[in-house]
């Protein structure tokens, strides 16, 4: 049983966070929360979110799991205004999930779950450095890496106190450096890792530039960036794989 009324904008913030690494997903309608955990197909970038059942107008559930094509679930929710309500209701006989928004009633054919891709494990990091900045300032820092190269290298510098975003082309290096007084919370630690700019490029379109990112890092490992969305009721967890740097 699944039946639930969301704001349109809380509910394509949620599917963007998602959509950036995959097209297809498995939807967990927990009792308290709607929860997605997806790897993309080349295993290098993960996510995991949460919804929980507060930040909807009404949230009913019992635990079911349902496969959806996310593409074609974020067009019918873009023909929502951002006020609008969403209505969604899951028909147990067909497996098709029923959404109404303003007059216009949708008919989404589900995927079988078990079609898809498993749902990944999520590797227990002990990351030793954190860095909490505004979306606006990794947004500025990732702008600036994909006009010289397509690898993007986060690191720390202890002695500095500082945290680098730096990029290094054939010709052109660029670096953006952010110390404890540019940032909302600093946690120093050995870091420095080098990841694909794409990935980041992604996962970075899904992050409201207003939000709160915290990022977990540490040397050679993959980074986690977390934020949140729907008025702190949605939690995002981003993983990605780093690019081992070869001597």
């Amino acid at each position: 049983m699944f039946k639930a009324i969301v704001s349109a904008s809380t509910l394509r913030d949620a599917l963007d966070s998602v959509s950036v690494l995959v097209e297809e997903c498995k939807i967990r309608l927990n009792e308290d929360e709607l929860a997605i955990r997806a790897v993309d197909p080349a295993n290098v970038g993960m996510v995991d979110l949460s919804l929980e059942a507060a930040a909807f107008e009404s949230y009913e559930a019992d635990g079911g799991v349902i496969g959806v094509n996310l593409s074609r679930l974020e067009d019918i929710a873009g023909m929502a205004n951002s006020g609008d309500l969403i209505q969604l209701e899951l028909n147990e006989e067909t497996r098709k999930l029923h959404i109404q928004i303003e007059g216009l009633s949708y008919t989404l054919a589900l995927i079988d779950p078990d079609s898809i891709r498993q749902e990944p494990d999520i590797p227990d990091l002990d990351l030793p450095a954190e860095i909490v900045l505004e979306g606006n300032q990794m947004d500025r820092g990732i702008k600036a890496a994909d006009m010289v190269s397509d690898h993007i290298r986060l690191r720390v510098d202890e002695e500095a106190e500082a945290f680098y975003i730096e990029a290094e082309g054939d010709t052109d290096d660029v670096d953006l450096k952010l110390t404890r007084e540019d940032l909302i919370d600093f946690t120093s630690g050995p870091a420095d890792s080098l990841f694909s700019l794409d990935y980041l490029k992604d996962m970075n379109k899904a992050i409201p530039s207003d939000a709160e990112v915290t990022i977990e890092l540490g040397a050679e490992f993959p980074v986690k960036l977390h934020y949140e969305f729907g008025e702190g009721m949605g939690h995002v967890t981003y993983m990605l794989a780093p690019r081992i740097q070869s001597d």
